[in-house]
C-alpha cells in the first residue's frame, strides 16, 4: 500500500487501552492510553465511547482524521460474532477504509514471534490461548470461565485458595498452610474472618486477585495444597497449548509457546519449570517463552502484516517497543 499507508492500533484489555499510530515503514506517529474495555459491563454504547477518547487523542497528536487500516486486538471479542459486532462499531466511527478485530490474545502471540505463527496462553486474571498460522489458519477457545471448560487464572485461584484455606479450618478438608497465610496478608486472624471482610466487602472484591501471589509463596514454602494448585494451573496451560498445536497441525514443528499474562509474566518457577516439563512431554517441538511486551506491539505488527509492510518496518516498531 506504500509508504502513505497508517495503521491504527488498539489493545483494548479489561483494565486499560493502549492506542498507537503506525505508519508503513514502522514509525510510531502517535500513542495514547485509555481505561479498560468491558462492554459486557458497561454496555457496547458506553465501552465504545470509552474506546473512542484515547484513539481521538492518538489521532490529533498524528495531524490525521483516519487512517488506511484499524487493528484492533479487544477484550471480551471471544467468538467470530462479538468480533463482527466490535468490527462494525468501529467502522461507525469512520476511522479507517478496513477494520479487523481479533481476541486480545492475538496481540500477545503476534507480540512475541516475528511471523503470525505460534501459539500463545495468556494466564492473568483469567486463562485462555489462541494459534495462529500464516496461512490464517487459527485455533481459540470461548475462554468464558468454567462454563467454557475453563480453570485457573488470577481470580480462579484465588477462589480455589480459599477454598481450601476454609476447608482446612473448619475441619473439612485436609491442613493447609494456606489458612494462615490467606487471612494474614490482609492482617486478618481467621479465614473466617476473610470471608466475612470478602463477603461484605470491607475487603474490596478487586483485592482478592492479592491472594493469588501469596498462594505461590505458600506453594514456594512447600505447603502441599498449594503446591498441588501451582501444578493444576501448569496442567491447564498446556493442555490448551497442546490442543492448539494439534488443531493447526504444529505439533511435529519446532513452533514458539507464548506464555503472558501477569501469573505467567511473574515467572514463578514451580510453574513455569512445571509448564516446561509437561511441554517436554506432550509437544517436544514446542519452544516455550515469556513474552513481557505490550500486547499494542501485537496490534499493529497484525496491522502491518494487513497492509503488506516489510521485515524492515517490522523491526523498526519492534525497537520503538523494546520487542
Amino acid at each position: 500500500m506504500g509508504l502513505t499507508a497508517r495503521v491504527l492500533a488498539i489493545d483494548a484489555g479489561n483494565s486499560k487501552t493502549d492506542v498507537a499510530i503506525v505508519a508503513t515503514d514502522g514509525e510510531v506517529l502517535a500513542t495514547a492510553r485509555g481505561g479498560g474495555f468491558r462492554p459486557p459491563a458497561v454496555g457496547l454504547e458506553t465501552a465504545m465511547r470509552d474506546l473512542a477518547a484515547p484513539v481521538t487523542r492518538a489521532l490529533r497528536t498524528a495531524g490525521l482524521t483516519s487512517v488506511t487500516h484499524v487493528s484492533a486486538c479487544l477484550a471480551n471479542a471471544d467468538f467470530p460474532v462479538e468480533e463482527e459486532q466490535l468490527a462494525t462499531a468501529l467502522r461507525a466511527h469512520g476511522w479507517a477504509g478496513t477494520v479487523t478485530v481479533r481476541n486480545d490474545t492475538f496481540a500477545i502471540l503476534r507480540a512475541g514471534v516475528t511471523e503470525p505463527r505460534g501459539v500463545a496462553v495468556v494466564c492473568g486474571a483469567g486463562i485462555n490461548c489462541v494459534g495462529m498460522r500464516p496461512d490464517g489458519r487459527t485455533a481459540r477457545f470461548p475462554a468464558l470461565g468454567r462454563i467454557s471448560g475453563d480453570w485457573g487464572g488470577g481470580w480462579g485461584l484465588a477462589e480455589e485458595a480459599l477454598w481450601h484455606a476454609s476447608r482446612a479450618e473448619d475441619g473439612r478438608g485436609a491442613p493447609t498452610a494456606l489458612a494462615r497465610t490467606l487471612p494474614a496478608h490482609f492482617g486478618l486472624p481467621s479465614v473466617y474472618a476473610l470471608v466475612e471482610a470478602l463477603h461484605l466487602e470491607r475487603v474490596p472484591p478487586p483485592r482478592r486477585h492479592e491472594l493469588t501471589p501469596v498462594l505461590f509463596a505458600t506453594a514456594a514454602e512447600g505447603d502441599a495444597t498449594a503446591r498441588a494448585l501451582v501444578n493444576r494451573q501448569a496442567e491447564e496451560v498446556v493442555a490448551m497449548a497442546v490442543v492448539a498445536l494439534t488443531r493447526l497441525d504444529l505439533l511435529s514443528e519446532e513452533t514458539p509457546v507464548l506464555l503472558g499474562g501477569g501469573v505467567l509474566a511473574a515467572r514463578h518457577p514451580q510453574l513455569n519449570d512445571r509448564i516446561r516439563d509437561l511441554l517436554t512431554e506432550r509437544a517436544p517441538k514446542a519452544v516455550p517463552r515469556v513474552v513481557t511486551a505490550r500486547p499494542v506491539l501485537g496490534a499493529a505488527l497484525l496491522g502491518l502484516d494487513s497492509v503488506g509492510a516489510d521485515a524492515r518496518a517490522q523491526e523498526r516498531l519492534r525497537a520503538y517497543y523494546g520487542g
